[in-house]
């Protein structure tokens, strides 16, 4: 196998290929993000990844078993105990996570909430689970007359502070969501805190791209941390740097959605040198998965696998491709949550073999495990496929 000098992970938000053997334990019996959307669209046109070997994972109307891959193929079972994005990365990178993050399906505890009012000097609106779109649209006229800001959750450990960026400026709005982070710790350690800026008027409210999340730092170490120790490139494109509250990475892009994910993953492949770029295509999860819209699913998918010729003509001789998802969101359920799916993986490189079967690993960690091997270390979760490459 030709040596790497550069591994770049792209994460298909939510794009999830199956149910794991104990999906019922989640309520998630049933879903398949892929082969659903697929079906219920007439089936996906997606050439390219097809090419790659998609449909050799796993049967997706659409998108048939290539006769010769030209990347090695295979899926990833989930070992942590949750579904979130937080947990799907962590184990991506190498960190277990034996514990769910809490979640609240009632809303926040009431002597929580009255804390957190005290420190920000103001009531609050909401607390419960909702739809982002739909809380602003049933609370914002009363923010807008009381100015108070509207606290959700959602079926995902997340505190979410929505406000209007004329009543609460963002910074301030960002002061909010810190205070929230120091309180929400120990038995109330949510995954995220998320800032949900908005604007517009009453029937015309939209949310504003200056979202931004306040994440739980890793409880332990991850390959991204090693990396950096190592002095090599950490570059992460999209919110990976929230999702690790900024440990382990030397430079970060912020995306406005997949599009400008794709845009700033080819800037990097131009910029970086030896190390990982790691991006997060979220769209697919936020705008699609979460609201049980199959036919935008369909269409987000298709214009990544347009725009994935791109990625591979960027790549040099040296590079591997590894694209696979954090857990998986079928739009064609009727829970809007995520779901408790295997995650394909493709591995492809200009000098790599191809049409390796990968098989079914084990856990995401298996990821984290092959970057090691690649760099010349050893990881202590997850076992590497670099062996089956050569």
């Amino acid at each position: 196998m030709v040596r790497i000098e550069r591994i770049t992970i792209i994460i298909l938000d939510s794009v999830g290929i199956g149910e794991l053997p104990d999906a019922a334990a989640y309520g998630d019996q049933g879903s398949n993000t892929l082969a659903n959307t697929a079906q219920a669209v007439g089936g996906l046109r997606l050439p390219h990844l097809g090419s790659l070997g998609l449909g050799n994972i796993a049967p997706i109307p659409g998108v048939p078993p290539a006769d010769s891959p030209c990347a090695s193929f295979g899926r990833m079972q989930e070992k942590s105990a949750g579904k979130d994005t937080t947990t799907g990365h962590w184990e991506i990178a190498g960190l277990i996570v034996s514990r769910p993050f809490p979640v609240y399906p009632e809303g926040f505890p009431r002597d929580l909430i009255e804390e957190f009012e005290r420190r920000i000097g103001r009531h609050t609106l909401g607390n419960k689970p909702a739809s982002g779109t739909a809380i602003i649209e049933e609370l914002g006229a009363e923010h807008l007359r009381t100015g108070y800001p509207i606290v959700y959750t959602s079926a995902d450990s997340v505190f979410q502070i929505a406000a209007h960026e004329e009543i609460i400026p963002v910074d301030e709005l960002y002061a909010m969501c810190r205070i929230a982070r120091e309180l929400l710790t120990g038995d109330h350690a949510v995954a995220r805190v998320i800032a949900r800026p908005f604007t517009g008027k009453p029937g015309n409210f939209r949310r504003t791209p200056r979202r931004h999340d306040f994440s739980l730092p890793p409880t332990g170490k991850t390959i991204l941390d090693t990396l950096k120790e190592k002095g090599l490139e950490v570059v992460a494109v999209g919110k990976i740097a929230d999702i690790f509250a900024g440990r382990g990475i030397t430079r970060s892009l912020a995306t406005r959605d997949n599009q400008d994910g794709i845009n700033k993953t080819r800037q990097s492949l131009q910029e970086t040198g030896r190390g990982l770029i790691f991006t997060n295509l979220v769209d697919f999860d936020s705008l699609y998965g979460h609201r049980n819209d199959p036919v935008g699913y369909a269409r987000a998918l298709e214009a990544f696998d347009q725009r994935l010729p791109e990625i591979l003509a960027a790549l040099q001789d040296n590079d591997m491709l590894i694209i696979t998802a954090d857990h998986g969101c079928d739009p064609t359920t009727p829970s809007t949550d995520h779901s408790r799916e295997y995650v394909p993986l493709l591995v492809y490189g200009k000098k790599l073999p191809a049409g390796i079967n990968l098989g079914t690993r084990e856990t995401f960690a298996d990821v984290a495990a092959t970057v090691a091997e690649v760099f010349g270390f050893t990881w202590r979760v997850g076992s590497s496929f670099v062996p089956l490459l050569i």
